[in-house]
């Protein structure tokens, strides 16, 4: 079957697929947006959350800040503007905001009337395992709002990790059934990563899916020389999609997340960062050591996990393609799991949009009370 209209919004969606692939991610969560090491006092750039367009800079001491993509002068974005001390400036007239969003001072003559009362939406950063994160949702719900914990790469005796990142051509949830669904070994047999996975377990607590799979881990010719089986079982892997992200554990002993950035309705942006207890010197049972992980890490990122990543690229932007070609087809996964990733993607993005028209709701009762208390006095 094939349809060359657009394929359907999350409204006009009429089965689970549909709506998956047309929704959106709760913004009340902490999102990675870029890496510490890609941005040095003095840089800004524009990060874009569902369309949603912000300013991300550091300023001269180093801390990070997000405000509004825009000044409130002429719009200009922010982005292409310049740091000075901690505030972000307009390229245009110099408008210069801190990272409060306020308007604090303009490069020319204010013609006696001083500066315009105006503020520009800020959002909260937080730096944490080697990314710069923001939360785009309401910031009141910022500081209580959990963020992925990776405890292994904290304290003095942490796990090296060197994140890697892509941006692909493909929804937020294609992504999540890809890391997740073992069924598609084959796209990975020169790796081999994994293989002849079975599904063992399936759960879903809360906004949790948890799966394990009985599966060879680390089977490729080049990486499998590297894994000290001796220590390590691979023969199985626990994941979860920890909406919204998602992680994966096999024997405690190799781990690794995965942090989506929707940008927008077909474009992701996506972090991983894969980190090991230790790995061994090929053909002894020698740990390398720690102080030779970071190096060992960034050529392994180079040689292996790049290139196994970019197999996935090629596959989900093709499937990004065939879906906007062939939304009505029948849905024919195999894997239980996958419709599990997707029930808890509508579902929160569901809950997500009950919220926002509770809201609005709330300020249009509000508004109607303090009209009518008005006209009381009147």
């Amino acid at each position: 079957m094939s349809n060359k209209s657009a394929p359907p919004t999350f409204e006009q969606a009429t089965n689970r697929r549909q709506k998956a692939r047309a929704a959106g991610l709760d913004p009340n969560y902490w999102y990675a947006v870029e890496h510490v090491s890609a941005m040095k006092p003095g840089d800004v750039r524009e990060v874009k959350f569902w369309g949603t367009s912000v300013a991300l800079y550091r300023d001269d001491n180093g801390r990070f800040h997000a405000v509004e993509d825009r000044c409130a002068h002429r719009q200009l974005p922010l982005h292409i503007g310049v740091v000075k001390g901690d505030r972000l400036v307009c390229q245009y007239h110099g408008w210069e905001y801190n990272g409060a969003g306020e308007l604090v001072s303009v490069a020319h003559s204010t013609f006696g009337k001083g500066l315009p009362k105006c503020k520009l939406r800020n959002y909260p950063t937080r730096v944490r395992y080697g990314l710069v994160w923001i939360f785009f949702g309401d910031p009141a719900r910022a500081d209580t709002t959990a963020m992925p914990e990776a405890p292994e790469l904290e304290g003095d005796d942490r796990w090296e990790c060197v994140p890697v990142d892509f941006t692909w051509r493909a929804h937020h949830s294609m992504i999540i059934d890809n890391v997740s669904d073992f069924t598609h070994a084959f796209l990975h047999r020169k790796y081999k990563p994994f293989e002849n996975a079975e599904l063992k377990r399936l759960e879903t607590k809360g906004d949790v899916v948890e799966l394990e799979y009985d599966t060879k881990v680390g089977g490729g010719a080049i990486s499998g020389r590297f894994v000290d089986r001796a220590r390590v079982d691979t023969n199985a892997m626990e994941l979860a999609y920890e909406y919204p992200y998602q992680r994966s554990s096999t024997d405690g002993k190799i781990k690794h997340w995965c942090f989506l950035l929707p940008i927008d309705e077909c474009t992701t942006r996506v972090f991983f960062l894969f980190y090991f207890d230790s790995f061994v010197v090929p053909f002894t049972h020698v740990p390398i050591p720690r102080r030779l992980m970071r190096p060992f890490l960034k050529i392994s990122n180079e040689l292996l996990i790049k290139p196994l990543l970019r197999e996935d690229e090629i596959a989900v932007q093709a499937e990004q393609r065939g879906y906007e070609a062939h939304w009505d087809a029948p849905t024919l996964d195999l894997n239980p799991a996958v419709h599990a990733f997707q029930a808890l993607t509508v579902r929160k993005w569901e809950e997500h949009l009950a919220s926002q028209k509770a809201a609005v709701q709330d300020r249009l009762v509000k508004l109607r009370a303090r009209a009518d208390q008005d006209s009381d006095l009147q």
